[in-house]
């Protein structure tokens, strides 16, 4: 794939070099040229000295070829203006903006620009780690508005089926893994003690499927 980052602080750099070492084709443009040493001698990519939201300059690194575009610099306003522009202008297929402020990163996930928002996502992961929990989220989808998590049957739920544990547009059991394989359920399958279930809920539902598991 063709990726272009935006920033080549401590975050951009080093997503620069890890999708390097993964195979893809990596242009990197940064505002000062100091900050390509980040990237170190092995960084197969290229290198652009430019404004990120700059037409000229994201044209010099490949824009209209681009399979995906980070923006992440310092600046809140120059990551999602370069986003917007990789978006709307260039039509780039896989386009993610990092914004620092959580208000602003909800208000541009609404007018549908994915961002990222690291202090929230940290607060969040910190108080993952600091508290046990019986239900373990293995990924977030698009925003972080979906999380994929992993959940081990109790004795309050064998006997129950799948649609017992269904939320329409909420929480949505997809797989379950019982005596070491995994299948796809239908709404009528029933639970047994020993069942690692595999659920799609929203993020703002993880109490409610806690209820729904018992252990809310």
């Amino acid at each position: 794939m063709r990726i272009i980052i935006i920033g080549c602080g401590h975050t951009g750099g080093g997503l620069a070099r890890e999708l390097s070492l993964a195979g893809h084709a990596v242009t990197v443009v940064d505002s000062n040229p100091a900050s390509f040493e980040r990237l170190g001698p092995s960084f197969k990519g290229e290198m652009i000295t430019g404004v990120g939201f700059d037409r000229d300059v994201l044209l010099r690194a490949g824009i209209e070829r681009a399979d995906g575009l980070g923006a992440v610099t310092s600046s809140d306003e120059t990551n999602v203006v370069t986003a917007r522009v990789a978006r709307e202008v260039f039509h780039v297929p896989k386009v993610v903006a990092r914004v620092y402020d959580p208000r602003k990163a909800e208000i541009y996930r609404r007018l549908g620009l994915q961002t990222i928002s690291p202090v929230s996502f940290g607060i969040q992961r910190l108080a993952e780690l600091l508290t046990f929990s019986p239900v373990e989220r293995v990924q977030s989808l698009g925003s972080g508005d979906v999380d994929i998590v992993e959940a081990e049957i109790s004795p309050l739920v064998a006997g129950r089926t799948v649609k017992d544990l269904t939320v329409p547009d909420e929480v949505r059991v997809v797989a379950i893994t019982r005596s070491g394989k995994t299948f796809l359920p239908t709404m009528g399958t029933v639970f047994q003690e020993g069942d690692r279930l595999h659920i799609a809920v929203l993020a703002t539902s993880a109490d409610r499927l806690k209820a729904l598991l018992g252990i809310g």
